[in-house]
């Protein structure tokens, strides 16, 4: 199941939420702690203090977030995956956990057994962009640049075995394109060097090249959604320049340990729900590259189910491994 047609169905449910929140009354009764199993400052670490602060007001109990990065997110996803399954103890992560599923193999815990999905939050796309002076406006022109140029193309992303070398392996078994990756440690590394011209390509996250699309200095070649991006509304998706499927993008997520009482599940989605749907919420969210959607329980699991088998066949089909 698409993302696209996740935010359908998870609005369409949103008043089948409400009633059985209703006997989680007696939740919380103690603080609560999200983990955010990454450093401060990305999609994760915004959503879950743009969370946590409107549930502590909601609720009148402390909702604090816990960053505990290292391991490209394992070490924090553990210590939900190990922390009593009483609803006080959440995870805020993101589609990073399918991508190591399928790019380290067997992790210490199973995503799909060892933790509770409570909801879908949001997604950032993610975008394939050209430094002007490669002289490309689209995938056409890039396609027959790649044609009439080989083995010239090279394209930077935020690390091997992120979504965005995923994506951009994607596009290149769909188009033929030959271009030879440079994985940076991060994007920022990555938007640099496209922005100064030292790699003609850079794949990122969509927010990043946005402001640099704007003012002339790159140029944006696609959007890995079925949808297009508000921030970059003249940018025609993959599918669009008829790439068909080509859905993917960062999403992000609540969960708890495995086996969490389903009444705080029901709360939570129902308070989250609430939070998500505030202007104010959503403008912030926004702003940060965050579009934020909603999506319930059974629709995490079906998305995580399912991303993580297309993440583990492309891993293998493009020879994608953990460094």
């Amino acid at each position: 199941m698409k993302l696209t047609t996740l935010i359908a169905l998870g609005f369409g449910l949103a008043l089948q939420a409400l009633a059985p929140a209703a006997s989680a009354q007696g939740y919380p009764s103690r603080p609560v702690k999200i983990i955010v199993p990454y450093g401060t400052g990305g999609g994760s670490d915004i959503l879950a203090r743009q969370i946590g602060a409107e549930l502590q007001t909601m609720w009148g109990q402390g909702v604090a977030v816990d960053n505990r990065a290292g391991a490209s997110g394992n070490i924090g996803t553990e210590a939900v995956v190990h922390a009593a399954p009483d609803g006080y103890t959440l995870l805020l992560q993101n589609s990073t956990m399918v991508v190591n599923q399928a790019v380290q193999g067997k992790l210490g815990y199973d995503p799909e057994k060892d933790l509770t999905p409570i909801m879908l939050l949001g997604v950032t796309p993610i975008a394939l962009a050209a430094h002007p002076g490669l002289g490309v406006k689209n995938l056409k022109e890039l396609i027959a640049y790649g044609k009439a140029n080989p083995k010239k193309l090279a394209y930077g992303s935020c690390g091997i075995g992120t979504p965005q070398h995923f994506v951009m392996e994607l596009v290149k078994q769909k188009t033929g394109i030959d271009a030879n990756h440079a994985g940076y440690k991060g994007c920022a590394p990555g938007l640099t060097d496209v922005v100064g011209g030292q790699i003609p390509l850079a794949i990122l996250s969509a927010n990043l090249i946005a402001p640099y699309v704007a003012s002339g200095k790159l140029v944006a070649i696609g959007v890995s959604t079925k949808a297009r991006y508000k921030l970059l509304p003249d940018t025609p998706t993959f599918e669009e320049q008829g790439l068909k499927p080509l859905d993917f993008s960062i999403w992000y997520a609540l969960m708890g340990p495995a086996k969490m009482p389903a009444d705080a599940v029901a709360r939570i989605y129902a308070d989250v729900q609430k939070i998500l749907a505030q202007p104010d919420t959503q403008a912030k969210l926004s702003k940060a590259g965050v579009e934020p959607l909603n999506g319930n329980a059974a629709q995490l699991a079906t998305l995580i189910r399912e991303d993580g088998a297309r993440y583990i066949q492309l891993a293998k089909s493009a020879n994608i491994k953990a460094e």
